[in-house]
């Protein structure tokens, strides 16, 4: 039996400019310490993880595409386009692979715009307002999981 294939970790709109866009909200981590956290957590069971951040829907949902038989999972911060987009959840249901949405902020405690989703519903979880720390739960709960 061949090993699990890597776990991609998706990254959206202006999650690029993590640690110094609103650092009161976000945090001072940037995108690259988000992508090592997940990548120390997959290596200690052994795996490994793909990481892909674009500002463009466009280009997430071709990434996603490409997930299907290659990747073992997706962990997914939309941002903005958690609330907006219908294609990109219709395009997450595509590789049906299990998937964690992940929020730095609690969205819930935020503005009322915020607390709707189009991802959860086809979410296997959803974490939210753990920081940065939420990616490696995210990772680690898609190991464990299976």
């Amino acid at each position: 039996m061949s090993a699990p294939g890597p776990i991609l970790v998706l990254n959206g709109p202006n999650l690029n400019m993590l640690g110094t866009r609103q650092p009161e909200v976000y945090g001072s981590d940037t995108l690259d310490d988000v992508v090592a956290l997940c990548r120390s957590t997959a290596e200690r069971y052994g795996r490994e993880i793909t990481a892909f951040q674009s500002n463009s829907e466009g280009a997430l949902i071709d990434r996603i595409h490409a997930a299907r038989g290659v990747e073992s999972g997706i962990v997914i911060n939309p941002g903005g386009l958690t609330h907006t987009s219908v294609a990109l959840r219709d395009a997450l249901a595509i590789p049906e692979l299990p998937i964690v949405e992940v929020h730095i902020s609690n969205v819930h405690a935020r503005e009322e715009f915020r607390h709707h989703s189009y991802v959860s519903p086809i979410a296997t979880a959803v974490v939210a307002g753990m920081g940065v720390f939420g990616y490696a739960a995210a990772v680690e709960f898609l190991i464990r999981r299976g």
